[in-house]
């Protein structure tokens, strides 16, 4: 074959560390890489392909709610005469290939759990015109039936693994570059809600591996150095601090950010868990560049923490939240406000939890109703128990009391603008928040710098309060049908959207003009929370 080009589409507004290392793969074998971002739209990335002429066009599915779109753009390319061999892979694909090949039958084959050396033999077979179906680790079809190969382990050292590929310019915040990162891969926790676990878990090898601290500021260093990266956003499942090999890894992490003197130009940031935060630890890592930890908290009541099965209690993660403020961070969390156990009560005892941790103002409350992906086991327990609905793209389930099932439609309806879509309130409020961490580290002198904090401070509250009111404000018309119920709640959604449009004027106007004083560029952006 004339060329040996793999073409990889996926989504690309932020940082795609899965593809970037697919792509590092097969560049360190000889291979050219051309990256499409999904959203360029199908006419752009047939016209791509027939460009690139490709051996292999491969597919990142992250979320299994796209796989009607990238069933549709396969279809599309089939269409109009790509003939290549078209695979996919990620979380979905990997847990449920046969729905996945059923449900696009353009796809050639699935690439099973971590993809980077089962592309590479992929791409090797079909260079060398060999037959593929034996590659380790790939679900194909073939006589009406499908069929799934052995598991290739787990890759064991992540630190012979190449840089991941990035893009020259991935993101900035007002001018500081930005990009993601990670230190290792995998979780062992249970957590019943996410599949992550699972993913991990299905192939041999250890569920859990890190690269080493060398390594990984290695990375940083050279991003520091090539590309004037200052803010670097780790995407591990977990940065783990939970046993002493993990506190030990933080510890000479630290050390060589320090030695390597890159502490005093950057800043960087963290997901773990409410039960591994540390204050010792914490002291540590804020010494050399750590700004924001963001826990996954989920629920605020202990039946809610228990059918999420997080082995945490509520105050677990209220100590958290107080530690990391008190080392004088910025705590942001995610959070699922209705769960399958969810009653009135409960709810309301998550606002109340949300009140609590959210006094400092440092993080808007986002609203979230948790759904059961593929593959997880409250997916399996909803199914068992006769709960489940919906389809791929809209997993769902009901809630035991039909009070709660309408209370929650009518909250969609009313949140809808605020937390949906990259454009919404919640994801400007997070974006400035961000600015403001990057303006503290990098520009602590701009003129007005503390004005706008206290500003941002003030949106931030009031945001949070509105959110809970509405929320508690709506609970007691479904808790007791009453017949000025319509009226009552109509005049909420009124209130809450009229708020909304001021609280976003407000903060356009206080960005815009804090900025401007600033002599900064004034840039729309959000943070993705994973």
């Amino acid at each position: 074959m004339a060329t040996k080009t793999v073409v990889l589409v996926g989504f690309q507004n932020q940082p795609n560390l899965g593809i970037g290392y697919l792509a590092a793969v097969l560049v360190e074998h000889g291979y050219d890489v051309q990256i499409l971002d999904f959203e360029l739209g199908r006419q752009v990335i047939l016209e791509s392909i027939r460009g690139a002429d490709p051996l292999i066009v491969g597919l990142s599915i992250i979320f299994q709610y796209y796989t009607p779109d990238f069933a549709e753009l396969v279809a599309y390319l089939r269409e109009n005469g790509v003939t290549c061999l078209i695979c996919a892979g990620g979380h979905y694909p990997s847990l449920r290939y046969e729905e996945t090949l059923e449900a696009i039958p353009g796809l050639d084959c699935v690439v099973l759990f971590e993809g980077e050396y089962t592309l590479l033999d992929l791409a090797e077979r079909v260079a060398a015109g060999q037959d593929w179906q034996d590659v380790l680790s790939i679900a194909y079809r073939e006589d009406g039936r499908i069929h799934a190969t052995a598991l290739r382990p787990l890759i064991p050292d992540l630190d012979a693994l190449p840089v991941p590929y990035r893009r020259e310019q991935e993101y900035d915040c007002l001018g500081i570059h930005c990009t993601s990162i990670l230190a290792s891969r995998g979780c062992p926790r249970g957590c019943s809600f996410c599949s992550i676990q699972r993913f991990y878990s299905i192939p041999p090898g250890r569920i859990r591996r890190t690269r080493s601290p060398q390594n990984v500021v290695e990375e940083m260093v050279q991003l520091y150095r090539e590309h004037d990266v200052r803010v670097y956003l780790f995407q591990d499942d977990d940065f783990s601090f939970a046993s002493a090999r993990d506190r030990a890894w933080a510890d000479e992490f630290a050390d060589r950010l320090r030695a390597s003197g890159l502490h005093e130009s950057v800043i960087w940031k963290i997901s773990c868990r409410a039960d591994e935060i540390n204050p010792e630890i914490l002291h540590t890592l804020r010494s050399v560049g750590l700004f924001l930890v963001y826990l996954g908290i989920e629920s605020g009541n202990e039946t809610g923490l228990r059918i999420l099965n997080k082995h945490l209690t509520v105050e677990d993660s209220r100590r958290a939240v107080r530690v990391i403020k008190d080392a004088g961070m910025r705590c942001e969390f995610g959070f699922m406000l209705f769960d399958p156990s969810s009653t009135i009560d409960l709810v309301l005892e998550n606002i109340r939890f949300l009140r609590d941790i959210s006094r400092d103002l440092s993080a808007p409350i986002p609203f979230c109703k948790m759904l059961p992906y593929a593959g997880t086991d409250i997916e399996a327990q909803l199914r068992d128990a006769g709960r489940l609905s919906g389809d791929v793209r809209h997993p769902d389930y009901g809630f035991p009391d039909e009070r709660v099932d309408a209370w929650y439609t009518y909250l969609s309806e009313v949140f809808r603008p605020w937390i949906y879509g990259r454009d919404c309130l919640l994801s400007h409020l997070r974006w400035s928040l961000f600015e403001l961490d990057v303006l503290e580290r990098f520009y602590p002198h701009a003129e007005g710098l503390a004005e706008h904090r206290e500003r941002l401070g003030f949106l931030t509250g009031w945001y949070n309060e509105i959110f809970c009111r509405i929320v508690e404000d709506s609970a007691e018309f479904f808790r007791t049908a009453t017949p000025a119920r319509s009226g009552a709640l109509r005049s909420i959604y009124e209130a809450a959207e009229q708020q909304r449009r001021w609280q976003e004027e407000r903060l356009d106007y206080q960005r815009n003009s804090f900025l401007s004083t600033a002599g900064l560029p004034a840039q729309a952006g959000s943070i993705r929370q994973d």
